[in-house]
């Protein structure tokens, strides 16, 4: 059998990513002064609570966590563990470029990874993160609203 080496595709990496700046844009356009905003979204099986709150921010960059929570559902941890994982974001301000750098409380991915590996990710596992962040932002600009009040110049913890 022979071994096919992968070839990241940076133009379509690229372009996906300055897709999700816009559409992170559109979701935070008070980017510089809001730590937190809160969707709710109407899904399948009900509806989501989506939480963007800024964790860092600096001159060029500044790193975003999105969870989604299901609302009212019967069984809360099993369907929160099926909907979406929480991702951690960086924006890139300068580039006008958004990437998911990996999924909440786990090492940052990396570009590609030899397959198999130990934790079975796929070789394209970073663009294929990026690709599901496309489709999560463009569901919750079509299919959900504000929940809250923006809330600016204060750090919110959710602990």
């Amino acid at each position: 059998m022979m071994k096919v080496k992968y070839i990241p595709d940076l133009a379509k990496q690229m372009a996906l990513c300055e897709a999700n700046y816009a559409r992170l844009l559109k979701l935070l356009p008070d980017i510089d002064d809001c730590q937190l905003r809160v969707f709710v979204v109407d899904m399948v099986q009900g509806q989501s609570l989506v939480r963007i709150s800024v964790l860092e921010r600096f001159k060029f960059t500044c790193t975003l966590s999105i969870a989604q929570q299901p609302m009212n559902a019967v069984n809360c941890e099993t369907i929160s563990a099926l909907i979406s994982p929480d991702l951690l974001v960086r924006l890139y301000h300068d580039a006008k470029m958004a990437e998911v750098i990996s999924p909440a409380k786990k090492a940052q991915y990396s570009g590609k990874y030899s397959y198999p590996n130990k934790a079975m990710l796929q070789v394209d596992e970073k663009i294929q993160l990026n690709e599901y962040l496309a489709q999560w932002l463009s569901h919750c600009l079509t299919h959900g609203y504000q929940y809250t009040e923006v809330m600016s110049d204060t750090f919110v913890d959710s602990n």
